[in-house]
């Protein structure tokens, strides 16, 4: 069961995090298959940590992590839509930071 951000419950929903990554990857060197390692990787993970109820913000940090380490373009993509950027402020802050990380 996945708690939303507004205290909402729903079933797993693959097909969601499917679609979120083929945004977050469209024209992007990965394919179809690719993606449902991923979230088959994701789903494992979730089912490791053997509770009954993860948050949504769980997921969403689950799917970074993976996008982070394959694909930068896809990482920030998804960045944009999950931390619900407003303005280019907000972006550039967010690039900022991560050029700050990889110097390290």
């Amino acid at each position: 069961m996945v708690i939303k951000k507004d205290g909402s419950r729903s079933t797993f929903d693959r097909d969601k995090v499917i679609k979120s990554l083929q945004i977050a990857l469209r024209k992007r060197p990965v394919d179809e298959e690719q993606i449902e390692r991923i979230v088959n990787g994701i789903h494992r993970r979730l089912e490791s940590l053997g509770e009954n109820e993860v948050p949504s913000k769980l997921i969403g940090e689950l799917v970074m992590d993976v996008l982070i380490g394959m694909d930068q373009v896809a990482y920030l993509r998804y960045a944009s839509v999950y931390r619900n950027f407003r303005e280019a402020k907000d972006f550039g802050d967010f690039l900022g930071k991560m050029g700050r990380q990889g110097d390290d």
